[in-house]
């Protein structure tokens, strides 16, 4: 069952359409291009997008992502009142973004200096935020304080030395702590079990939890869990409310985020109801019935509503028929940490027989960038438009210069119309934090 379903849409004979439409976003349609039958997204065919933005182009679904936003903060309220959604922006931290969360009333969960920047650039209210991370350095603390951030999740005894020396007036915080669940996800991604370097362990939260209730500029209000990212068993979730239920008795609980999204034709995801109902449920069994419940949902807002589009630069007959686009890993990079299996589709031409299985390639030199394996496609032509579904988080996330690359610029679409948030950077950007060396 797919989780955001969209009306029907045209699927040719001999291709894979009728799959296709449930993972790409969900205001995406087939339009009349100069080749036929051709993708747009919000309204907007991809070769128009292209055309305006160049390529590689991360595109965003305007309307879905909200939608979905609300799916969460509605769901939740619904369920249990007293709660609260916050957006997880390292899913995708672009000033954009931040903007959409704002005035769509999402709270917002900040990891770093250069996200709480971001936020506040976005006039996001600093009291929405909450600011995340193991190994928050002294001047990150004080760039929050200064700045009035809301919440900060205290993550180890470190943290508390440096806010005690830091403080000087009242500030509201969480303690992360381990909720004991081996998240079914990959390595990287798994956050809740024993061996986490988030948070502290259930003996140790209490202690630490002792300390700060006696500290008088400490405005303890409860505590935080996440089990991980890209979960796709929501009992998993229930699992970690129980558990985390045996800390104690508080006015906030934050069950985190890691909902888990569908990425190819064949794999499953739990829509945000089934999610929301397991959580709910597991509070109403565990938790007091007048705490406030707090998640934080990041790819499962963004991944449907981003995609990707590339343009054709080679195609190689050789062991296989090999694809090679204009991006890569330096824009990709998350399926080179976690193996995550995407698909990938010619845009340009969507109503031809899908006759071959692609290799679709990077342009970075390594083995390893592999955007798509086996990927079903019409043969393909140089300068054919290829989207890959489901990029909308952490692809720019991670992008990065690896051989020299660009980070592509994000559109978002919507009712025909397209606007740039972030531009393509440039080689003068590249260049301009190497000025020392340049005498400059």
């Amino acid at each position: 069952m797919s989780n955001h379903p969209i009306p029907a849409q045209p699927a040719a004979a001999g291709t894979k359409l009728s799959e296709l439409w449930g993972i790409l976003p969900e205001e995406s349609s087939r339009v009349e291009g100069a080749t036929g039958g051709e993708l747009a997204i919000g309204g907007v065919a991809v070769s128009d997008l292209v055309e305006r933005f160049g390529t590689p182009l991360h595109v965003m679904d305007e309307v879905g992502l909200r939608r979905q936003i609300r799916r969460f903060i509605d769901g939740l309220a619904e369920r249990w009142p007293n709660s609260e959604v916050l957006y997880a922006s390292k899913s995708l931290p672009a000033v954009g973004m931040y903007r959409v969360a704002q005035e769509e009333g999402l709270s917002v969960d900040v990891a770093g200096g250069g996200e709480i920047r971001l936020a506040l650039a976005a006039g996001v209210d600093p009291k929405k935020l909450h600011f995340h991370g193991n190994a928050k350095t002294d001047a990150e603390l004080q760039l929050a304080l200064d700045a009035g951030v809301g919440t900060i999740i205290v993550d180890n005894d470190d943290e508390i030395d440096r806010l005690e020396r830091l403080l000087t007036s009242p500030q509201k915080v969480l303690l992360r702590v381990i909720p004991g669940v081996e998240a079914e996800t990959h390595a990287s991604q798994a956050t809740g079990g024993a061996k986490s370097k988030f948070g502290l362990p259930m003996d140790q939260a209490k202690r630490a939890i002792e300390r700060m209730r006696a500290m008088p500029l400490i405005d303890f209000e409860g505590v935080h869990i996440h089990i991980g990212s890209q979960i796709l068993n929501t009992a998993q979730f229930a699992q970690s409310v129980e558990n985390i239920s045996s800390t104690g008795t508080f006015a906030t609980y934050d069950v985190g985020g890691g909902l888990g999204v569908k990425y190819t034709y064949g794999e499953e995801a739990p829509s945000v109801e089934s999610y929301l109902d397991a959580v709910v449920a597991a509070a109403k069994a565990h938790l007091p019935a007048e705490a406030k419940i707090m998640i934080e949902p990041g790819r499962s807002v963004v991944a449907r509503a981003g995609v990707t589009i590339y343009r054709v630069v080679s195609v190689k007959r050789t062991g296989e028929v090999f694809v090679a686009v204009d991006g890569g890993l330096a824009d990709q990079m998350d399926i080179a940490l976690t193996q995550q299996r995407y698909e990938a589709v010619l845009a340009n031409r969507l109503d031809e027989p899908w006759t071959d299985s692609a290799q679709v390639v990077g342009r970075q030199c390594e083995s390893g960038d592999l955007l798509v394996d086996g990927a079903p496609m019409p043969a393909p032509r140089v300068g054919d438009l290829i989207v890959m579904p489901v990029t909308g988080a952490y692809a720019y996330t991670m992008s990065n210069n690896y051989n020299g690359a660009l980070k592509p610029a994000i559109v978002f679409a919507r009712d025909g119309e397209a606007r740039l948030v972030a531009r393509r950077e440039t080689y003068d950007d590249l260049l301009a934090t190497h000025a020392p060396a340049l005498g400059a």
